[in-house]
């Protein structure tokens, strides 16, 4: 099985990449966030003409999420479901069959002393007492998408200089550490552990790709049983440097099951 995310900053704008890695790729499973429209404007049709089940929740202009599936869902959720009904459109969750793929758009947090960043970190509290409510560690379960953190010194490209920033934060880190603890494996630093890789390159910093400039943000992670049995976990960087990009690339994992 062949899973991907890819935020797109707007999915009318990148539906020509989408629609290209589609065909190049045949994901089973792609998820996408920001896709920054309404749901009676999601462009459904061109991606079901490709073969796919289209979840979707969005929002004009901000945020939504989205996930691609050849097989079609046996469940779908939105949300965490802790009866906040205004939050915005950053979770969807499908099964297929006994797997679960959690697609999240984690907040972006603005700055370190602002109250959008109280509100990433309140976000990803309520993320970590989702997946203990409806999850089990020893379930399988995929946790995709833009989780807007960097994890470690080797995810950005200036560690030293970037430290206290957000999204390669100390606060930012410990709230996705205790995620982490829960029971998942980051399945890029399992296959790919000392490699300098990432998935985002800001639009503002000139040759940011070329001059690898990056941050990697965007993650594939998931419990046990599924981390033993992904056999390849990358960063497709062509969409990125494809005509009219996102400022992210595509993060792509594959699993025997």
């Amino acid at each position: 099985m062949k899973i991907g995310t890819f935020n797109v900053n707007g999915i009318r704008a990148r539906l020509p990449i989408v629609m290209s890695w589609l065909e190049t790729q045949e994901p089973d499973v792609l998820c996408l966030q920001e896709t920054k429209v309404a749901d009676t404007l999601f462009p459904h049709e061109a991606l079901e003409s490709r073969g796919y089940c289209c979840v979707y929740r969005g929002q004009k202009a901000y945020n939504g999420v989205a996930v691609l599936s050849k097989q079609e869902p046996d469940d779908v959720s939105f949300g965490f479901l802790d009866g906040y009904e205004t939050e915005e459109a950053r979770l969807a969750a499908i099964r297929l069959g006994d797997l679960w793929v959690v697609n999240t758009y984690v907040p972006q947090g603005q700055a370190p002393d602002s109250e959008k960043f109280l509100y990433k970190l309140d976000w990803l509290g309520r993320l970590c007492r989702y997946f203990k409510r409806f999850y089990r560690p020893e379930g399988r379960l995929c946790w995709v998408g833009d989780f807007n953190v960097a994890p470690e010194p080797i995810d950005v490209y200036d560690p030293e200089r970037l430290l206290g920033h957000v999204g390669y934060h100390p606060d930012e880190h410990c709230a996705l550490e205790k995620i982490k603890a829960w029971g998942f494996v980051d399945v890029i630093r399992k296959l790919r552990p000392e490699e300098r890789i990432y998935s985002f390159w800001d639009y503002r910093i000139p040759q940011a790709v070329s001059r690898a400039m990056g941050w990697r943000i965007d993650h594939i992670w998931a419990t046990v049983s599924m981390a033993e049995r992904c056999v390849e976990a990358w960063v497709d960087l062509e969409p990125r440097v494809a005509t009219r990009p996102s400022d992210h690339a595509v993060v792509a994992a594959v699993f025997e099951i």
